[in-house]
């Protein structure tokens, strides 16, 4: 795999038909592909791993907004949509007409819908980290991509990997470092990062959970003010003794002096905002090494927790570099890319 940090895209055709009976939605055949026509804003249509996580796409609205692109994710129905969440969605058969088919990952969703809009042009653009192994439903669709991006050097080897491509990936930065807060510490915050405890039709759990908590256990009694940073799936009646933030996670990081956690794709954003990270880590945790990378320490036991914060200390420029991309930009970056890829203007 060759990463390519300017911005080049591949790949064609793209998506729709089939295998969404599950869903009660009617295979229609595929959308054709249209170049974007003066007067009319790009469209773009986005189907993730995590079928309803919309939090992976929200970052991109702003420049999506300021440039005039119509961005709506795909979902299996209504059901996981809060109201008033700020992402359009659309199932597959009201979707609109489209310049463009991102998919961020080769799950069943994504892979499904690749399947449905088969004449769109295809981009595969990972937003949140994957494993390196390759995904069975990747080589489906994998000939027809026209780009790969990924945030940073570390992520594309990653998600490389995911896809089996072995191509040219356009390094385009983290859309979530393009409005990071300054950094105003309260003292003896720690910031506690969440995964999600329980899987749900939504997206998968990860381990570590009772590690987490019994480390956060340790250091309030430590005299520390634990701030929660929930994931947008996580069970938040777990961690109601605590202050949960009002705000999402990376805004949050700027008031804490560091932050522990089940490493994930928030990490390294936070480690962006120049917080230092603690991981909490488990034999059944198979985390990808960028995200332990941006750690100051990892620990595997709860009396481990309040030493580790105490001399955590933040990331080097080239290790937050490899691990999260160019800062600033990301989404412009981001979107340039798409438009090269297939969205004609």
């Amino acid at each position: 795999m060759k990463v390519d940090d300017r911005s080049s895209l591949l790949s064609r055709r793209s998506l729709l038909a089939g295998a969404l009976s599950g869903a009660g939605l009617t295979v229609l055949g595929g959308t054709a592909a249209q170049a974007a026509t003066p007067g009319r804003a790009p469209r773009v249509l986005i189907a993730t791993n995590e079928p309803w996580g919309t939090y992976h796409v929200a970052p991109l609205l702003p420049e999506a907004r300021r440039r005039g692109w119509e961005i709506t994710q795909l979902v299996p129905d209504l059901t996981g949509i809060k109201p008033g969440d700020p992402v359009p969605v659309a199932t597959p058969d009201r979707a609109p007409d489209a310049d463009l088919l991102v998919v961020t990952g080769a799950g069943d969703w994504p892979a499904d819908c690749a399947a449905r809009f088969r004449r769109l042009p295809l981009v595969a653009s990972s937003l949140a980290y994957q494993l390196p192994v390759e995904a069975p439903r990747a080589k489906e669709f994998r000939d027809r991509l026209r780009a790969v991006t990924a945030s940073s050097p570390a992520e594309a080897k990653v998600f490389d990997d995911y896809l089996g491509t072995r191509r040219p990936i356009t390094v385009v930065g983290t859309p979530q470092t393009d409005d990071l807060p300054r950094q105003a510490p309260e003292p003896g915050t720690v910031l506690v990062l969440t995964s999600v405890t329980r899987s749900s039709s939504t997206g998968g759990s990860a381990p570590g959970t009772e590690l987490l908590l019994a480390a956060a256990d340790r250091l309030a009694a430590a005299g520390k003010h634990i701030l929660v940073g929930l994931h947008p799936r996580e069970d938040r009646s777990l961690w109601e003794k605590y202050e949960i933030s009002s705000v999402p996670s990376v805004q949050a990081s700027a008031q804490a002096e560091a932050a522990i956690g089940i490493p994930g794709t928030v990490f390294p954003v936070v480690a962006a905002v120049g917080i230092p990270l603690v991981g909490c880590t488990d034999p059944a945790l198979n985390i990808p090494g960028y995200l332990l990378s941006v750690c100051s320490h990892t620990i595997t036991a709860a009396d481990e927790a309040v030493p580790a914060v105490t001399r955590a200390e933040p990331v080097s420029r080239e290790v937050l570099y490899e691990a999260v991309g160019p800062i600033g930009g990301s989404a412009r970056r981001l979107l340039k890319a798409w438009r090269k890829a297939g969205v004609r203007v």
